[in-house]
């Protein structure tokens, strides 16, 4: 008896044996398994995100102008010239041309600055013949003309002997040739005709005649005024199709 007991015994702890590793593997391996899906999920979660988009900047303004200047800038205008003044008394200024090709970026320069001179006592804000001021404003330019030939200008131009002008400045300069060149700025007047056109909308108390022109080395009636090459330069660039308009004004008036 005991002979025959010693290999069953032997056959039953070996099944035991057996199974326990099995058992064994079984537990262990699910924790394991459920472990892998577990730990990959959140790299994989991470990696499907949709990047974010940074947010379009503003459109680019013209620097140095404040909310109620650029609120008269027309939403058509592409193109503006910008004359600031030294100071409310000065007759000295600075001209700079902006561009805004796509409303989405905004204004840019792309021509100037330019040395310039305004109205002998400066600029007003409601100005009135003979002050000797600069208005201050935003004001449409659709008209050119000159005493000389059209050098290539887009805009409408009047070639006219009646653009010639003699005498002396308010520093003795002669003003020969100033009126070469002029782009109407629109204070006062109509539209769509010529700038010896004297017609004046708010009457001629109100003053009028206000032209962008050659510069003669000296301050000006109450006009804008810029050496000729740059005269040129504007009349072969301002562009009607882009409606442009001129900015003008002393530096602490424009910027409100």
């Amino acid at each position: 008896m005991s002979v025959l007991r010693r290999p069953y015994v032997l056959f039953v702890a070996l099944l035991l044996l057996v199974a326990g590793c099995s058992a064994g593997a079984a537990e262990n391996s699910s924790p394991r398994g459920a472990a892998g899906p577990e730990s990959s999920a959140g790299p994989a979660t991470a990696s499907s995100a949709s990047p974010r988009t940074a947010p379009a900047p503003p459109p680019a303004e013209i620097p140095a102008l404040g909310p109620q200047t650029r609120a008269q800038i027309p939403a058509e205008a592409r193109q503006a010239v910008v004359a600031t003044g030294d100071g409310v008394d000065s007759n000295r200024s600075v001209v700079v041309l902006y561009t805004r090709d796509d409303p989405a970026t905004g204004w840019r320069p792309t021509a100037g600055p330019w040395a310039a001179h305004n109205g002998m006592k400066g600029w007003t804000e409601h100005h009135l013949a003979d002050d000797l001021r600069s208005p201050v404003g935003v004001f449409g330019l659709t008209d050119a003309g000159g005493r000389l030939p059209d050098p290539g200008a887009l805009l409408p131009y009047d070639e006219e002997p009646r653009f010639a002008v003699s005498g002396e400045g308010f520093l003795g300069e002669p003003l020969d040739g100033s009126f070469d060149y002029v782009v109407a700025i629109n204070y006062n007047r109509v539209s769509g005709v010529s700038p010896l056109d004297r017609t004046r909308p708010l009457g001629a108390e109100r003053g009028g005649g206000i032209w962008l022109h050659v510069d003669h080395g000296g301050p000006t009636q109450g006009c804008v005024s810029l050496p000729e090459d740059r005269m040129r330069e504007l009349l072969r660039t301002l562009d009607p199709a882009r409606h442009p308009v001129i900015v003008m004004g002393d530096a602490t008036s424009l910027r409100r």
